[in-house]
């Protein structure tokens, strides 16, 4: 990357607020653009202080990414996108499909096409492993065909399409980052997009019983927050033509009880468990062939899952709930420099 900015849609949302640390830390100076419908503000305070010990630059817009103007005028001046903001819920789709294509494919139409219109010359997908859907092999290499279960995965199949075509046409590079399970701190458990880990460590923080939709006997392939932003940044550095699809995974495949067992460790007793069940577009197993991602990205995770899980509880045992700074943004409000 150049000395410009770097975008990233949903910037102050769990992934993208990681990601945001980790490039400021770097050097890189960067621009949000966060809608703040489930991005949140005390997200950015530990970017704010790392901009405020100089160096790096950060920008903080708000905005949808389905507004041309407003993505044209954030676009100016960057030389990167990582695109992360989307509906990231399969029940969210389920139940509101329209709105779902709506931001998450038609945001990313508009975020690559204001992309091309301003010279960006690299643009960073966050796609899902949920486009597979319930794969009849284990595990799931780039080359398996694509079966969308919900509205979500088939939006954000098509969001890597368009990815696709404008990299195909020359105008930019793309990567279509297919994350799996993606856990860690931040992410908000009262939300209906978070993931399954962190709703169970609030429920054991707050000493509350947890909520198992089937059996439990469901398998996710889990890959803490840290990995996922180090895959970002490689996909944002390495040098790659055209488009490239490529999963970010451990290769490792845990099934839900046996996170609860961790937990109940972690925790100091058993929780709770209250069957419900299974939802609609639910996928039953799941793992990552990551090996593309070692060879075109020179990736791999490297978070044992024990001491994701460990570095998460401490978030929620300690800072769950916890009143946020008292400041948020600079002088002029989340558009001020």
């Amino acid at each position: 990357m150049d000395d410009t900015f770097t975008l990233v849609t949903g910037g102050a949302g769990f992934i993208g607020s990681h990601l945001v640390d980790a490039l400021l830390t770097d050097g890189h100076d960067v621009r949000v653009l966060d809608d703040f419908s489930t991005g949140k503000d005390e997200n950015l305070d530990e970017a704010w202080a790392l901009a405020a010990q100089g160096g790096a630059g950060l920008q903080v817009m708000e905005g949808d990414v389905r507004d041309e103007v407003r993505v044209r005028d954030v676009m100016d001046g960057c030389g990167a996108v990582v695109h992360l903001a989307a509906v990231p819920s399969v029940a969210q789709s389920m139940e509101d499909p329209v709105g779902c294509d709506s931001v998450t494919h038609g945001g990313t139409v508009n975020v690559v096409r204001q992309a091309v219109e301003a010279g960006v010359q690299r643009v960073v997908l966050a796609s899902s492993c949920a486009v597979y859907g319930d794969a009849a092999q284990l595990p799931i290499a780039e080359t398996t065909p694509a079966r969308p279960l919900s509205p979500y995965a088939g939006a954000k199949l098509a969001s890597e399409e368009v990815c696709m075509d404008a990299a195909d046409a020359g105008q930019i590079t793309a990567v279509c980052l297919r994350f799996f399970n993606v856990y860690g701190p931040r992410q908000d458990p009262g939300s209906a997009y978070s993931g399954v880990i962190s709703r169970f460590l609030a429920a054991a923080a707050a000493g509350e019983p947890v909520t198992l939709y089937g059996d439990g006997r469901q398998t996710r392939d889990f890959v803490y927050v840290a990995d996922v932003v180090r895959a970002i940044r490689a996909a944002l550095s390495r040098p790659l033509v055209g488009a490239t699809v490529v999963n970010v995974g451990t290769g490792r495949e845990t099934d839900l009880l046996q996170i609860l067992d961790v937990i109940d460790e972690r925790a100091g007793r058993r929780l709770e468990r209250r069957l419900e069940p299974p939802r609609d577009g639910d996928i039953r197993h799941s793992c990552a062939d990551a090996r593309r991602a070692g060879w075109v990205l020179g990736w791999e995770a490297v978070t044992p899952l024990a001491a994701g899980l460990a570095h998460t509880w401490a978030w929620f045992s300690g800072g769950y709930g916890a009143e946020v700074a008292t400041w948020r943004f600079p002088p002029g409000g989340r558009d001020g420099e």
